[in-house]
């Protein structure tokens, strides 16, 4: 596509603005965005995350002079505090009283709290033959709402279906 400012080069740059709700696109060469002021709308923020990190590292880290090391890179807690990075996995363990509170501060939080996989139930057919003519229906119910209550809360929400059919088949 060409720049819709020149109409001569191959534009490089998209540029979306939205001004009292009015929304704007342009698509730029880069000379033209150099021109109009859009060639480097990030300069004054650091692309080293690093140095980012190092902030949050260097007012929460104690300074410590002694020979300190993680023995899976060599980098002590000075280093990390300098950088703001981790050397590597084994850095957590080494120095995990001292990361503990600046990683709790960052973040909020030192468990993961996202979704879990979902864990697919897959039961053959001979299984669920055995399994049919060894259970009673009122055992054969109270077990599967055992796992209806565990797919609900897994989200398995077509697993919790196919469940909740087979209760009442059951039940009528």
């Amino acid at each position: 596509m060409l720049c819709q400012h020149c109409k001569k080069h191959e534009a490089t740059t998209h540029v979306k603005t939205m001004i009292n709700g009015k929304v704007t696109e342009y698509r730029l060469c880069p000379e033209c965005a150099h021109e109009l002021g859009y060639d480097n709308m990030f300069s004054d923020f650091s692309a080293d995350f690093g140095g980012l990190l190092s902030s949050f590292f260097s007012n929460a880290l104690p300074a410590i002079s002694g020979a300190a090391h993680c023995e899976g890179c060599g980098s002590t807690l000075n280093d990390i505090k300098r950088t703001g990075k981790v050397g590597c996995a084994d850095c957590y363990d080494t120095f995990f009283s001292e990361l503990l509170p600046t990683i709790r501060s960052i973040h909020g939080n030192t468990e993961h709290k996202g979704k879990q996989p979902v864990i697919e139930y897959t039961v053959n057919e001979e299984e669920k033959k055995t399994d049919a003519s060894a259970e009673s229906p009122e055992d054969k119910i109270k077990t599967l709402r055992v796992e209806l209550k565990q797919a609900i809360a897994d989200e398995n929400f077509e697993r919790a279906a196919q469940l909740r059919d087979e209760i009442k088949e059951l039940e009528g």
